[in-house]
């Protein structure tokens, strides 16, 4: 699938937020802010999904 340069910029952030939650969890791991890291970087996973769908459905480049 083609994208635009918008859709892999978006990615990219979100890929770089869930990689500093996980990171942060890994790091406190244990502690309940590894466990909050966690289900935050879970959430951000699916607000990527939901993102990302909604710019394949507006976006004529990509859609």
């Amino acid at each position: 699938m083609k994208t635009c340069h918008q859709f892999d910029t978006v990615r990219a952030e979100y890929e770089r937020e869930i990689g500093f939650m996980l990171a942060h969890s890994k790091r406190h791991e244990g502690r309940p802010a590894a466990k909050s890291s966690a289900k935050q970087a879970a959430s951000t996973k699916q607000r990527m999904a939901r993102a990302l769908n909604s710019h394949v459905g507006r976006c004529a480049e990509c859609g």
